[in-house]
């Protein structure tokens, strides 16, 4: 049917409807097509209305119009709110990774392009074995078994008889493990085992295979699965033919290195060590005792093993007595039993001065921080009797130091802290107390790499029981945290009555930072109530901060000003100057400020 006027009346505003609205989304938007696309669009759309008009008869021409116009509008329609979808998603994201990082922005705004020869490695991930990894020190640890194995039991088996047949097969079972043992790190582990390579990390597995190829301790892990045990079949067991095993020393000294990385107290297992290495020394000497008695004769002289009790157990008593040079030995008569017993004087003064040495090391460096500590105490006494200082302050200067070390193990956070690097400082600070600098009132809405910045500013201090950390009038100059333990806010007429106690994670004293006249007194006094721990910010940290952060710092003044009027009386000025009369009585009549967890005092 033919349209009627009245439609094709109606068709002409629908048109330019559609094409309002299509102009309003392309100025309102900024992901939508720019105008030469547009442009284009058009032309197509003219030359389709063109060929229509050449091939359709006039009276239907009012009908393809408003058809292509409709298909058009709703292709645009639907381009703008898919472009509308992925800005928004795109902008919700990067906000939340602003929120969590802020470095993680920069991250994902700069992905980070995988090199060619990882590109395979991260499309099909292989059995890679990482340094750091737990399970791989856990491998370690197996291989450092089967090393002690061979190098315990090899000595002794070289030394002593052989043992009976009916434990032949025991024995054999246990080689044969350690030897699986080795051949799986070579085979398997080793081969792709992480390396750092101009400070890239490679996990290219061709990388790494070669990598391990490459490297001495290759070498030498080849040399110590060397199957020499076939001679065995010509010339009989013996064990000369399993003496290759110690040379995998390299995977015994890598895994006490990555032990001691990750214990506490490290220098506990490095005296076990030690010791071991000394029990060890006596096991040889035990060993080469036997060996020498067994070349001079079995009980032939009284200085060679008898052959009676137990014959390791009595060999190993002779190297203990030999080595630490007790005394009470039995005088070598031969040529051999004399040079044999002059080597093991000598032998024992080495390694004794030497395990000796260690022991001292270790010591040393285990009560180094306890040493410096004794040494600050003793300077700080001798201080105060020579001048004098009354008993009472002294008491309390030590009762200091011991709860300084009794909490932290060290008088000085900071200074540890300057041995880091910034991103690991930052990373620390970020931890600790992040969470409670970002529930600051006054810092919230800032930016994040601002509160960062902040808490490497961040000094701890210890106070006593009874510590003033600010009082009633003085002028603010500090922002304080509670970090651990208590204190209590005291005010009323007197001056002692306790207004809020203030716990772990609560701040006071933030608007002191940013007043506008710099002379905002305190409005209360705070006492420690019991040991407090505090992280303080001064308001000159503060201010070289918000150097680089022009539009936080005007932030914090406009917080600050409104959290002052709220504060200040109905008939008073929260910005006065200085020493003004009315300045000071405003603010000791409003000692009890309206939250009691966080304070301006």
């Amino acid at each position: 049917m033919t349209p009627g006027p009245c439609e094709e009346a109606h068709a002409h505003p629908q048109d330019k409807v559609s094409q309002k609205n299509i102009l309003g989304d392309r100025t309102t938007n900024p992901d939508f097509p720019n105008s030469a696309e547009l442009t284009g669009t058009a032309a197509e759309q003219k030359d389709v209305g063109t060929e229509s008009e050449g091939l359709v008869s006039p009276e239907s021409q009012p009908l393809e119009a408003p058809v292509v116009n409709e298909h058009t509008d709703a292709q645009l329609h639907d381009l703008v709110q898919r472009l509308c979808h992925r800005t928004a998603l795109f902008k919700r994201q990067l906000a939340e990774e602003d929120l969590s990082s802020p470095e993680s922005s920069s991250q994902a705004a700069k992905p980070m392009a995988v090199p060619p020869a990882q590109e395979s490695t991260a499309q099909h991930p292989g059995p890679m074995v990482s340094c750091t990894d737990q399970a791989y020190l856990l491998w370690l640890l197996l291989v450092t078994a089967a090393y002690s194995w061979n190098c315990w039991l090899i000595p002794v088996r070289l030394a002593f008889p052989h043992p009976a047949p009916d434990n032949a097969r025991y024995w054999l079972a246990a080689d044969v493990a350690c030897d699986i043992i080795y051949l799986c790190d070579v085979l398997l582990v080793q081969p792709r085992r992480h390396f750092t390579r101009g400070g890239d990390v490679i996990v290219d597995p061709a990388e790494l295979a070669k990598h391990y190829r490459s490297s001495t301790k290759f070498q030498l892990d080849v040399a110590s699965i060397m199957p020499l045990d076939v001679f065995c079949l010509f010339f009989g067991f013996n064990p000369i033919f399993r003496t290759n095993r110690i040379l995998k020393y390299t995977s015994f000294f890598e895994f006490n290195h990555r032990l001691e990385s990750l214990m506490d107290k490290a220098y506990t297992y490095r005296v076990l060590r030690t010791t071991g290495y000394l029990l060890f020394a006596l096991h040889l000497n035990a060993c080469l005792y036997y060996w020498a008695s067994d070349q001079e004769g079995i009980g032939t002289t009284k200085w060679v093993y008898n052959g009676e009790g137990n014959m390791y157990l009595r060999c190993y008593y002779f190297a203990v007595r030999s080595l630490i040079t007790i005394g009470g030995l039995p005088e070598p008569q031969t040529l051999f039993e004399i040079v044999f017993q002059l080597l093991n004087f000598f032998l024992g003064v080495f390694v004794f001065s030497s395990a000796i040495g260690q022991m001292l090391d270790v010591i040393g460096a285990a009560t180094a921080a306890r040493n410096s500590f004794r040494v600050c105490v003793d300077r700080t006494v001798a201080y105060m009797n020579t001048y004098s200082i009354p008993k009472s302050v002294q008491s309390r200067v030590r009762t200091w130091y011991e709860y300084t070390w009794d909490s932290q193990r060290m008088l000085d956070e900071s200074e540890l802290l300057k041995t880091l690097p910034h991103a690991m400082r930052s990373a620390l600070a970020l931890d600790m107390n992040l969470s409670i600098l970002s529930n600051v009132e006054l810092f919230k809405g800032c930016d994040t790499q601002m509160l960062c910045d902040m808490l490497l500013r961040l000094k701890s201090t210890i106070y006593l029981p009874g510590d003033f950390i600010c009082k009633e009038g003085e002028i603010g100059k500090e922002m304080y945290v509670v970090k651990q333990g208590e204190v209590q806010v005291l005010g009323g007429t007197d001056g002692a009555q306790v207004l809020a106690t203030l716990k772990a994670g609560t701040v006071f004293g933030e608007i002191s930072l940013l007043a506008a006249t710099g002379g905002n007194r305190r409005t209360a006094t705070v006492v420690a109530h019991g040991f407090a721990n505090l992280l303080s910010l001064d308001r000159k940290a503060l201010r070289e901060t918000l150097v680089h952060y022009p539009d936080s710092e005007q932030l914090l003044v406009r917080k600050a000003r409104a959290l002052l009027h709220k504060k200040a009386p109905a008939t008073g000025h929260p910005f006065q100057q200085e020493g003004s009369p009315s300045s000071s009585q405003n603010q000791r009549h409003h000692a009890a400020p309206s939250s009691p967890g966080r304070r301006s005092c």
